[in-house]
């Protein structure tokens, strides 16, 4: 690549608003966040997109030919379209033509695509979909995984997870020193299933990972751990269960702040804390998911994804480029492995 600046593939056929959306979060991205973009996806329905901009004369696109359909088996379709926008996205990091992958389509292809064309990192057994959310203390996101790439799993995978999870947290989210928990029904280390019992036992002996217990459901969002990791199953009903209250926070906010003279006159007044709050509280903030454990960057948004999810995921993108997250990962499992330097 000529240009030494971070290069994101973009899928722009991925989601419920392609490309209009996706292609708006890019030409954002490319402006702000200091990125070349390349937007991947049928030339004419991303052109006409483009046009809607002004700061996008230099964006390049990438041809691609159909989507993988959400109704699809992601492998049965990945195979069946091989020049579909998530497999070409991919192609370009597999050919180091791109840094990263931006997709908010079908997040099982968008998985399998990463696993066929980018592969496993050495020691990681399965990736996992690690998703950022909001804590109870300001500015102290945790990190919970695996929400959704791995229904069943063994307490090594767990384990992985917690030490990705580690890595992530410390040189993207900024904690030296981070806390990890195991999401499990009791604080006490015989609770929960086989899987709980085990890895809670992995976990303790493991001096790579900072481990501090068992999490419960109440204490996912109290700021008291920094990683979460929890099976595929329970993460993803937790993330969507987790989605839904801040949405229904905000719903409610918006109907009853106003109600009354006082409230009207309130709202005005309010309007920079409404707005920090719904920062703090929309998923759309944080762009999506890192899938971590493959070879090569790639940031799974919602479905539903509009332009600020998708600004969001190149800068999620970005950061996990820019401290070298792989690098990091690769040298837990093989010390000879250098970490580079970008400065």
């Amino acid at each position: 690549m000529g240009s030494t600046r971070v290069r994101i593939a973009i899928d722009a056929m991925g989601g419920d608003n392609a490309p209009d959306e996706i292609v708006a979060g890019a030409v954002r991205a490319q402006a702000e966040l200091d990125v070349d973009v390349v937007l991947v996806g049928d030339p004419q329905q991303v052109e006409t997109a483009l046009k809607q901009h002004s700061q996008s004369a230099d964006i390049e696109i990438v041809p691609s030919e159909g989507t993988v359909e959400m109704e699809e088996e992601p492998l049965v379709g990945l195979r069946r379209k091989p020049k579909a926008s998530i497999n070409v996205a991919m192609d370009l990091v597999k050919k180091k033509e791109a840094d990263a992958v931006v997709s908010a389509g079908h997040s099982g292809a968008a998985m399998a695509a990463a696993l066929l064309r980018l592969g496993r990192l050495k020691g990681i057994d399965r990736p996992a979909i690690g998703a950022v959310l909001p804590t109870m203390i300001a500015g102290k996101p945790v990190l919970i995984l695996d929400v959704g790439a791995n229904v069943d799993c063994r307490p090594k995978f767990l384990e992985q997870f917690a030490l990705m999870g580690t890595i992530y947290s410390q040189y993207v989210l900024g904690n030296s020193e981070p806390k990890v928990g195991l999401l499990n029904i009791g604080e006490e280390p015989n609770k929960g299933n086989e899987l709980a019992i085990q890895t809670h036992q992995l976990l303790t002996e493991n001096s790579l990972i900072p481990f501090i217990g068992n999490a419960e459901g109440r204490d996912v969002l109290s700021g008291d751990f920094d990683v979460i990791v929890c099976d595929g199953f329970s993460g993803n009903v937790l993330l969507k269960f987790a989605e839904a209250v801040g949405e229904v926070a905000l719903q409610i906010l918006r109907e009853e702040l106003p109600r009354g003279l006082h409230g009207k006159a309130g709202v005005t007044l309010l309007k920079p804390n409404l707005k920090r709050i719904k920062q703090r509280m929309d998923h759309a903030e944080h762009g999506g998911g890192l899938l971590l454990g493959v070879d090569g960057v790639c940031i799974i948004s919602h479905g539903s994804s509009q332009a600020p999810t998708i600004f969001n995921a190149a800068r999620l993108a970005k950061d996990a480029i820019d401290n070298n997250v792989l690098d990091r990962i690769r040298s837990s499992y093989d010390p000879t492995v250098a970490v580079r330097s970008n400065s």
